[in-house]
């Protein structure tokens, strides 16, 4: 198998740093990226405590009965908002639905005028008090990380450094909360039934809290799967397909799926909680004129963020 280089990176050497240390987070971000499309970063700004609070909740909710948790679930949101059940999501391309259910929070405007159509209201679990206000801080904390890390890309790209600020702010991010749920009879699903399917993340950056057991694979330039495993507290962050838009390929969204545990271990649940960081969806997408040249025409068409999202919802399931 040809070598991997997923780089682990200490966020506080840009927000906090001195200019050496800056400039040498921006270099090894911006190498990861093109090469791998993935990163491990530590001091992220979450606690160890917030975590365990927000995994011990997201649990909490999904060991609610099934009748509960339908009670939040509004298919008209295409999964943007509230509970998706069981068997509703498929990795584009795939036949078979992923093994999972999750819960997706979005924005909460502050500072603007809003649709409520493009910005329902996140549903409140009456049956959990701390729910909301956990996966809000959670939101919050990912998302301020987030843009520090998209200032970091923009002067990588050597455009302004807050070049994404005034598309992000109050922008389309979702918050997924995901059991993949324990299957009794493992030996009876179909042969290509896993936790998620191999797939690219639509948005602009991922940035993953470690999950609860391992299982997260990515694709190498040779066509191996390679294990990412997270150190400690650290969350892992990669390229969506946005991003790779923007920088015509310069920036890679990389194949990367969770495949199943041992037969014996798939009786045992697995949660993850992944922050989609989204733009509004007004931004083009078009390419920068500084990632197009002679040796790298333009490879895309010219989209806005709504636009793609729009089209990816519907070849993975959520949107009719």
């Amino acid at each position: 198998m040809a070598a991997i280089h997923i780089p682990r990176l200490d966020l506080t050497d840009f927000t906090g740093g001195d200019s050496t240390k800056r400039q040498q987070f921006v270099a090894d971000l911006g190498r990861a990226f093109n090469e791998t499309g993935f990163v491990t970063v530590a001091n992220h700004g979450l606690s160890p405590a917030l975590i365990s609070d927000l995994y011990q909740t997201v649990q909490d909710f999904f060991d609610l009965p099934e009748d509960v948790k339908r009670r939040y679930e509004f298919p008209e949101l295409a999964g943007q908002r509230g509970y998706t059940s069981k068997g509703k999501e498929t990795a584009k391309d795939a036949k078979t639905p992923d093994l999972k259910e999750f819960w997706q929070r979005g924005q909460t405007i502050v500072g603007e005028d809003y649709s409520k159509v493009d910005f329902p209201d996140n549903p409140k679990v009456t049956q959990l008090p701390s729910f909301d206000n956990i996966t809000g801080e959670i939101y919050k904390k990912l998302e301020f990380a987030g843009r520090q890390l998209l200032r970091a890309i923009a002067i990588y790209l050597e455009i302004p450094e807050d070049y994404f600020e005034p598309h992000v702010i109050n922008g389309n991010s979702i918050l997924r909360a995901i059991h993949y749920f324990p299957i009794e009879n493992p030996e009876s699903l179909p042969n290509d039934a896993v936790r998620a399917g191999a797939h690219e993340d639509i948005n602009l950056i991922t940035l993953l809290i470690g999950a609860s057991a391992d299982g997260l694979e990515v694709l190498t330039h040779d066509g191996q799967w390679f294990a990412i495993k997270a150190k400690g507290e650290d969350i892992v962050v990669n390229v969506g397909d946005m991003l790779q838009r923007l920088t015509n390929n310069k920036l890679k969204s990389t194949t990367h799926r969770v495949v199943n545990p041992p037969i014996d271990q798939m009786r045992n649940s697995r949660y993850s909680v992944p922050f989609f960081l989204h733009p509004k969806a007004s931004m083009s997408l078009a390419s920068l004129p500084s990632c197009v040249d002679r040796d790298h025409p333009k490879y895309y068409a010219d989209y806005t963020a709504g636009q793609y999202l729009d089209e990816r919802l519907r070849e993975i399931g959520l949107k009719k």
